[in-house]
């Protein structure tokens, strides 16, 4: 830059270092502000020629009053030279200092969490089966959302993550041995039902047809009839005791205790199945009458439905077993329901494919005399609605739905005593149009209508609800057996 710039009109060459010479002697005061902000140059130099007049330019921040020629006075009162814009300490840089994040709460909401369930968390190796424990103990989406976690699966996903797995033991391989006989000993289990009620109905037949006299006598028939209620009534006892082991042990065990109604509901459906018909046939008639007539006892239906234990309780296993796997190999419970609907629709057609190959085959024998009387279609039917029923009962109760269980035979059981009832109210006067409908289906289809219908309604109503029910985690997971308070796996679901 150059003086002429400045408008001091200084020379060139002039120097304002440290030791400043304006050329006035040592009492000259030339009211010069030096300040730090003064900045002319390594070469200024304001020796005598420095002209400091009126004509200073005061954009160097010179005072024009200052001079030689100005009285003190003057200089004293006037104000002080304002500071240069440059001698302004600037302001210091605001810091922008974050937002501090929210505070988190007193505690981690899912810690508690993880101590009531630890040991379930340790033992898992899949999130899966975390959110199936968390499920079976009544954790809920919105159970989830109070954790901060949009549904189980989420919150079971942070559990696995957060709690380190048990070292667990390998597990010992079993010796092949004892697995066979004890497979070998389930089979014989779930054989014996049938095996037992073939027993009972040969006795029958052939306390029926002895030919030598029995020496107990009835006033309502020959003594032989009393030897065949006897049979039959032992008979009936020994297949119950079997039915009951069978369900107490192996693939058609339930998990949770079932109510005692479902036991009640059950007996009154497999006692009108083996003479609910003949009794129909006697209330339509005006009968029964005194004394009794012997009941025709349906032991084809009978038969059938203690020999489809085998292949109900082989259904059950393998819906169990594909079902677990495919929960192990999901990765998340959309997937799992997808995959497990198909698997309980296979299960219960082979079931039912079952149920009518043996419901045929008993009435086929029936018909050629071997096994009490065929019923025709209107048997197989029946026997075959009965038995998807009751294995559709079982199957919920065995995966933690003992309420839906108990549900289906008891509407079984109502429709059918409600049959009855207005066949029967049909008697008072007025109430005659209460029993045609039931008339009406006996006279073109059979008595068997009745049944058949009365259990095929309740059992497409269960696999309706056990495709929502059954494709669950929860309804998979272990059998909590030694948790002193278990708690259904539908205490959890809407």
């Amino acid at each position: 830059m150059t003086t002429a710039d400045m408008g001091t009109g200084l020379g060139p060459g002039t120097d304002t270092g440290p030791g400043l010479d304006t050329g006035f002697g040592p009492g000259a005061d030339t009211g010069l502000d030096t300040g730090p902000s003064l900045d002319t140059g390594p070469g200024l130099d304001t020796g005598p020629g420095l002209d400091a007049g009126p004509g200073l330019d005061t954009d160097s921040g010179l005072d024009p009053r200052s001079g030689p020629g100005v009285a003190p006075e003057a200089r004293a009162s006037s104000p002080a030279p304002a500071p240069t814009p440059a001698s302004t300490p600037a302001p210091l840089p605001v810091r922008d200092t974050p937002a501090r994040p929210p505070r988190r709460g007193p505690a981690d909401p899912v810690k508690t969490l993880m101590h009531q369930h630890r040991t379930l968390c340790e033992r898992a190796v899949d999130p899966l089966e975390i959110a199936a424990g968390l499920e079976a103990h009544g954790v809920t989406d919105r159970t989830a959302a109070r954790f901060r976690h949009r549904d189980v699966f989420s919150l079971a996903e942070e559990l696995y993550a957060r709690v380190p797995r048990a070292e667990a033991p390998p597990p010992a391989v079993p010796a092949p041995g004892p697995v066979r006989r004890g497979r070998a000993a389930r089979v014989a289990l779930h054989l014996l039902p049938g095996a037992v009620c073939a027993a009972t109905v040969a006795a029958v037949a052939a306390a029926g047809h002895a030919a030598t006299p029995v020496p107990f006598t009835s006033a309502y028939g020959p003594s032989h009839r009393l030897v065949q209620t006897a049979v039959e009534v032992v008979g009936t006892g020994l297949v119950l005791l079997a039915l009951r082991l069978c369900v107490r042990h192996g693939p058609l065990r339930a998990r949770y205790p079932v109510a005692r109604s479902a036991g009640l509901w059950t007996c009154w459906l497999a006692g009108y199945a083996l003479c609910g018909d003949w009794l129909l046939r006697q209330v339509l008639a005006g009968g029964p009458g005194l004394p009794p007539a012997h009941p025709q006892l349906a032991t084809a239906s009978a038969l059938a439905l203690t020999c489809a234990v085998v292949p109900a309780a082989w259904c059950a296993h393998w819906f169990a077993g594909r079902a677990r796997r495919g929960l192990a190999d999901s990765r998340c419970l959309t997937a799992f329901a997808s995959g497990a609907r198909p698997l309980l629709l296979i299960a219960t057609a082979m079931q039912l494919a079952a149920l009518l190959a043996l419901s045929a085959a008993a009435d086929a024998a029936g018909g050629a005399g071997a096994v009490g009387d065929g019923g025709g279609a209107g048997t197989v039917a029946a026997a075959s609605a009965l038995g998807a029923l009751l294995f559709l009962a079982r199957l919920l109760a065995r995966h933690g739905f003992p309420s839906a269980a108990a549900t289906g035979p008891a509407a079984a059981v109502a429709l059918e005593a409600a049959a009855l009832a207005c066949v029967l109210a049909a008697r008072l006067p007025g109430l005659e149009p209460l029993g045609g409908p039931v008339e009406l289906a006996v006279t073109h289809l059979g008595p068997s209508v009745v049944p058949a219908v009365a259990c095929a309604l309740p059992a497409l109503g269960l696999l309706l609800y056990a495709l929502g029910a059954l494709t669950g985690a929860s309804a998979h997971a272990p059998a909590p057996d030694a948790a002193p308070a278990p708690v259904p796996a539908e205490a959890g679901r809407p």
